[in-house]
Order: C-alpha cells, then sequence, then structure tokens
C-alpha cells in the first residue's frame, strides 16, 4: 500500500509539473469565469458581480502563472496559451461596452468626420451636429467639449465607422491591434526557456482581455506600435521613431519613448538621426493637418479637458496634491520627473524595453487620472520584467470599478479612497519589499544571466 501511495504521488508532481495540463486546466477554468461575465450582458449594471469575476479571473491567472513558470515548457502549451487568448477574447468581444462609454465618443468622432465636420472644432451637444445624435449619444463622455483623442486615432474612428458603424463592430480594429501584440510577443519571446509562462502574463491577463475585447479602448493601437518599435529599435532605429510617432498619435505615452530612439538612431552625429526625426515630422504633421482648423482653440480645449477630468484613481499624483494642494504643481511635479526620466534614458542609452519598464511606471504612478485600461499599456513589457507587484496592480484595478456603482445610484461620478488604499497599498508594499530582496540578496550571476537571454531574444528579431 504505501508503495502504491508513493506511485499515486508520483504521478501526481509529474502531472503537475507537465505544462499541458496546467495549461488546459487554467484556460478551462478561465474560460468559464469570462463567459459568465459574457452573460452577464450589462457589466455596468451588474459591476459586483464583474468586479467579482476580475478578481476571481485574477486568482486564476496568479496562479497559471506559478505553474507555467515552474514546468517544463512545451510546444503544445504554447499552443493552448495562445487559442486560450484568442478564445477569452472571442467571448467578451460580442458584449456591448458598458464598463466605459469611451467607445460611444470613438463612434461620435467618426461619424462627424464622415459628415464633413472637425471633431477638435465642435463639441457633440453643438446645435449644428443635433441631426448626428443617436442612442450613443446620450452616455459618450464629455459631450460639453470637442474630441482630445490623438489624431491617427480619430482617422481610425473614421474609417471604422463609415465600413463598421455599430457599437460592437467598432471594437474590431482595436481587437485585432491587441491580438498583433500577442503575435509580436509570441514571435519576440520565443528564444525564451520560459516562453510560455512570459507569454501568458500578457495573452491571459483579466484586464487586459476586459478593457480590449469587452470595452474596446483605443488603447491597443497605440501598446502595438510601441512593442513593434522595441522590437526593432536597435537594428532599425528610424523605422522605430517613425512607430513611435505613430503610437503617439494614437496615444500620447509612447512619446516618452522617441528620446531613445532618436539616440540609437545617432542623431544628431549622423544623417540617419536626421532622417528619422524630418520623417517623424512630417508624419506628424501629415497627421495633424486635416484637423488644421481647431488649431487655434486647441489650448482652450485641453484647459476644458483638465478642469473636467482631474484627480481619476491616481497614486502618487494624489499624494502630492495634498501636500501641494495644488493640481497644476503636483501634475507638473509628475510631468517634470517623466520628462527627466526620458531624457535620462536616451543619454545613458538605457537598454529600451528596462526604459519602457521605466517610463511607463512612471507615468502610470504620476499621471493625475489613472483609468483601470490605462494598465494595459505595461502589461506586454511585464512579459520581460515580470514584476510582482505590478501583475498585482493590473488585477486590483478591477476594484476601481466601484465607482459604477454610486455612480448608478446618485449620479457622482466619485472614487472612493477605501479602495483606492486597496488597490495600491498592496502594490507599493510588494514594490517595495521586491526592491529591498533583490537589493540584499539577488545573485549579480542571475541579473548577468537574464541580461544575456534579453539580448539574445533581441538578437533573433
Amino acid at each position: 500500500m504505501p508503495k502504491l501511495n508513493r506511485s499515486f504521488l508520483s504521478l501526481a508532481r509529474a502531472a503537475l509539473a507537465a505544462q499541458t495540463p496546467v495549461a488546459i486546466a487554467a484556460a478551462t477554468i478561465l474560460e468559464a469565469l469570462f463567459a459568465t461575465m459574457a452573460s452577464l450582458g450589462d457589466l455596468k449594471i451588474e459591476v459586483i458581480q464583474t468586479i467579482s469575476l476580475g478578481l476571481a479571473a485574477g486568482i486564476v491567472y496568479f496562479v497559471a502563472l506559478y505553474l507555467l513558470e515552474h514546468s517544463p515548457t512545451t510546444r503544445t502549451a504554447l499552443w493552448i496559451v495562445l487559442a486560450g487568448a484568442l478564445l477569452f477574447r472571442l467571448t467578451l468581444y460580442s458584449l456591448t461596452p458598458s464598463l466605459s462609454t469611451d467607445i460611444q465618443r470613438y463612434r461620435w468622432d467618426g461619424r462627424v468626420q464622415n459628415a464633413g465636420w472637425n471633431p477638435y472644432a465642435l463639441a457633440p451637444n453643438d446645435p449644428r451636429l443635433a441631426y448626428l445624435r443617436d442612442p450613443g449619444w446620450a452616455v459618450m463622455p464629455g459631450p460639453e467639449i470637442p474630441s482630445m483623442y490623438p489624431p491617427l486615432s480619430q482617422l481610425v474612428f473614421r474609417i471604422t465607422a463609415r465600413f463598421l458603424p455599430g457599437t460592437v463592430p467598432l471594437k474590431l480594429p482595436f481587437i485585432l491591434a491587441d491580438l498583433l501584440v500577442l503575435v509580436m510577443l509570441a514571435k519576440w519571446l520565443q528564444s525564451y526557456p520560459d516562453a510560455n509562462y512570459r507569454l501568458a502574463i500578457y495573452a491571459w491577463n483579466p484586464l487586459v482581455i476586459v478593457e480590449f475585447a469587452a470595452s474596446g479602448h483605443n488603447d491597443a493601437l497605440a501598446i502595438a506600435a510601441m512593442i513593434a518599435a522595441l522590437m526593432m529599435i536597435k537594428r532599425r532605429p528610424g523605422a522605430s521613431m517613425l512607430t513611435l510617432t505613430a503610437g503617439s498619435l494614437a496615444k500620447l505615452f509612447p512619446v516618452t519613448l522617441l528620446p531613445l530612439a532618436l539616440r540609437f538612431a545617432a542623431w544628431p552625429r549622423k544623417r540617419l538621426g536626421w532622417f528619422a526625426l524630418g520623417g517623424s515630422a512630417l508624419f506628424t504633421v501629415a497627421s495633424i493637418w486635416p484637423y488644421r482648423s481647431a488649431f487655434a482653440q486647441m489650448p482652450k480645449i485641453f484647459v476644458q479637458y483638465q478642469a473636467i477630468w482631474q484627480n481619476y484613481n491616481p497614486s502618487i499624483y494624489a499624494i502630492l496634491l495634498w501636500f501641494s494642494g495644488h493640481g497644476e504643481i503636483a501634475a507638473g511635479i509628475g510631468e517634470g520627473v517623466v520628462l527627466g526620466l526620458a531624457v535620462w534614458v536616451a543619454w545613458r542609452r538605457i537598454e529600451p524595453l528596462r526604459a519602457a519598464f521605466l517610463l511607463v511606471g512612471a507615468i502610470l504612478m504620476l499621471q493625475p487620472n489613472t483609468y483601470s485600461w490605462y494598465l494595459t499599456w505595461i502589461v506586454p513589457v511585464l512579459c520581460f520584467f515580470p514584476n510582482p507587484a505590478w501583475l498585482l496592480l493590473t488585477i486590483l484595478q478591477f476594484l476601481s470599478y466601484k465607482v459604477l456603482i454610486e455612480y448608478q445610484i446618485n449620479g457622482i461620478w466619485h472614487f472612493d479612497p477605501f479602495f483606492q488604499w486597496l488597490t495600491y497599498a498592496p502594490f507599493y508594499a510588494f514594490l517595495l519589499a521586491d526592491a529591498v530582496l533583490k537589493r540584499r540578496g539577488r545573485p549579480a550571476s542571475a541579473a548577468l544571466i537574464e541580461e544575456v537571454i534579453r539580448e539574445r531574444a533581441q538578437q533573433t528579431i
């Protein structure tokens, strides 16, 4: 009997050590949770269940990552990770976005352009646009101000609204960009010994899946551009400049990596750097030129935007605001830190992936508004720097949707400080603990091995 027990335990350990059954089991449970979420229909009305399912998916996600990391990589498990990622997204794609109404603004801006108007010149509540109003108009954010979405996003809104006028179909370009990120990461990570674990960090991240497949946020466009640029920044710095410029014209955050790309292009010493800078400038001018009639009023629109949307679920910014008492000072400190960091990583020619990790992380910690979907910006970079604190924060961001409960009851949009503490206190505690542990006990050889692996991955592209 003892021999049978030992044999059973050996088989159990072997099953847990095999990546394929682990991947199948984790994917099955995650799909059940996402299917349950999809069955809720309106996620805003069922926000308590949505938060619970998101957090539950986060627990399964962490267990899956742990088991994938500590089991031998298999080719079959890779296909399960990819198939699961696609299945999860298809499961939520049919949902009409309700956790956020941003996509209604995308659709409106596209329809306004197709009707011959400039979305930067007229606010949705302008009487001249009354004939364009439909049920989506009533729930879009900021109907009192013109659009603030960058010009490349506006082009995508215009094309998509012309050929895919429905709200759900309008998610298509953003979910495709999300899948493009997945494909690029799969290619990039293939030389890593723990590639499946690292790929699952992005592929199975519940926040990424919900924000792009269910809510259809346009951030996926900029993320795809950032990852594409990072893949080629060392070998093709000029092309990476153009790609980062495109990403910045879709969502602003990749602009912080432009100085680093310019540095890799050897500007101002070499002609390549000047060609890259000139090409990016021409691309920018060509993108904004169709909207030139609104240039004069853009500063006023920006001031309006800042007055309406401020102090939305921030972390360090909230502390700076509390100390300074002035939003301009708090925002200025954050912008100064990010700008200084962008210049520093360029001057020191910091490894591009690490630079992206530092810059995007700094933006997320210091900006006045940190909506849950903003955390998707850093997830693909976590495939290379699987930091426990940041991974935890991407899951805890589901707590920020508690704001929808009060909003539906009394129409007040207010982030609960207690829930902000529940979100950010564990993050900063883990971040501090991780930094202390690495400083005290991490062998230099481990860091060296990690750097060698990363360099080999860069060379395969």
